[in-house]
């Protein structure tokens, strides 16, 4: 770890006696470092952040899975006989943070920036537009990544969550609450998740704005209740950090005999939310949950998980139920990819581009719909252009844990579209 808070990987040191015996067995004409396990092309930088040790959201599993996705891509010769060198930066969950991090990209000669993490689009976006450092597989948290000619998003943001979120609630609920910030953000919420309940034929949702920093939320969780109704009633929430606080206090309520069950998104409630909330006991037993990707059971994530077991060596950062985790693991099958793709050719910030932007089909092993990022396969929805994932996935938590309420993704984008028209 690096006074700013950066951390490099790998970072190889020889004593002087060995480094001696590799000149030595340079000059005599070997290719390549006795028992090496890369090739002999030059080793790519890319980079990786995301906020840990803060205050508020903190994700220190998406660098940690880069880390471990390097050493697994290392030891089995690279990609295309070229090491991943992985620079992993906290950037704070601050402006600040974030535009150093990218400027620490541009140092590094990162040629892409993936599957990271910062709700600072802004803040970042330029300095990588300006070096021409494409950004693969964000979290979907900020505007930048869906209108970056240089973003490459592998889900669809939290606006696919909440059209989702409709679809999902239309189906088993007559009334819905949606508590939600009290922000200009928050503002649009309300109407994507009307989008997905009119497309089920179910009436708009009571739109419950709340203080997004607040402690607890025991009058807003009452009136939510309320306005949700005495039968097939529901309370989604979507106030990501603060999700929690605000079901906390919604269990505290007196028993009054509704029938009304809970529901939210993926970033705001996730696998290690409902276990640190008490699993099978806890708030979120039965709540319906609409996410990007597959449940975290689904053999589909074998994969990511047999790395984790075999080159995270023990790293309690890595939750492989963790949807951080899991979109890193899926921007660097995209990575992985483009590098199959440029083949012998120089690898550089622009030809990953201009290979992405080309057509690239990338097949993520069911995780995702098969990600292309040509203009023709971007929905096009008004400030969100470059989603081209719109398939959500139905979850429920049932015993503690979040299962597959329905198999396969469902589409959103016309509800997406509908919002927007609105």
């Amino acid at each position: 770890m690096t006074g700013n808070g950066t951390r490099r990987f790998p970072t190889p040191l020889l004593p002087r006696a060995a480094a001696v015996l590799v000149a030595a067995s340079l000059l005599a004409g070997c290719g390549a470092l006795p028992g090496a396990t890369g090739g002999s092309r030059e080793p790519v930088t890319v980079m990786t952040w995301a906020p840990s040790e803060t205050r508020a959201t903190n994700m220190p599993g998406m660098p940690a899975m880069a880390e471990a996705y390097a050493r697994w891509s290392n030891s089995r010769g690279g990609v295309d006989g070229r090491d991943l060198r992985v620079v992993t930066c906290n950037e704070g969950n601050t402006a600040t943070g974030a535009a150093a991090c990218a400027r620490q990209a541009v140092r590094e000669g990162a040629v892409a920036v993936v599957g990271s993490y910062s709700q600072h689009g802004r803040a970042f976006m330029a300095t990588l537009e300006a070096a021409n450092i494409p950004y693969i597989g964000g979290y979907g948290l900020s505007d930048e990544e869906f209108t970056s000619h240089l973003s490459y998003p592998v889900n669809g943001g939290q606006v696919s969550l909440l059209a989702g979120n409709g679809m999902q609630l239309a189906a088993s609920c007559e009334r819905v609450s949606l508590v939600r910030p009290d922000t200009i953000a928050g503002d649009y919420l309300h109407a994507l998740l009307n989008s997905g309940l009119t497309r089920g034929r179910q009436r708009e949702a009571y739109d419950i704005p709340a203080a997004e920093d607040a402690g607890e939320y025991a009058v807003v969780a009452d009136r939510s209740r309320k306005r949700a109704g005495k039968k097939r009633g529901c309370v989604t929430a979507a106030l990501g950090e603060r999700t929690a606080n605000f079901f906390d206090s919604y269990r505290r309520l007196p028993s009054d005999g509704r029938d009304v069950r809970v529901s939210s998104v993926l970033g705001s409630v996730d696998q290690p939310l409902v276990d640190r909330t008490g699993g099978a006991s806890g708030p979120f037993e039965g709540a319906y949950i609409t996410g990007w990707y597959p449940d975290a059971a689904d053999p589909r994530w074998e994969p990511m998980k047999q790395v984790i077991r075999e080159h995270a060596f023990g790293d309690n950062r890595i939750d492989p139920a963790d949807a951080g985790v899991q979109t890193t693991w899926i921007a660097y099958t995209v990575l992985r990819r483009v590098l199959e793709a440029i083949g012998e050719g120089e690898v550089t910030p622009g030809r990953i581009a201009l290979t992405l932007d080309r057509g690239l089909r990338v097949d993520t092993g069911g995780l995702t719909p098969v990600l292309r990022w040509r203009y023709e396969d971007m929905l096009g929805t008004p400030g969100f252009p470059r989603i081209v994932n719109h398939g959500v996935t139905f979850q429920v938590v049932r015993q503690g844990r979040l299962v597959a309420q329905s198999s396969g993704f469902v589409d959103v984008g016309e509800a997406m579209l509908d919002a927007r028209a609105s």
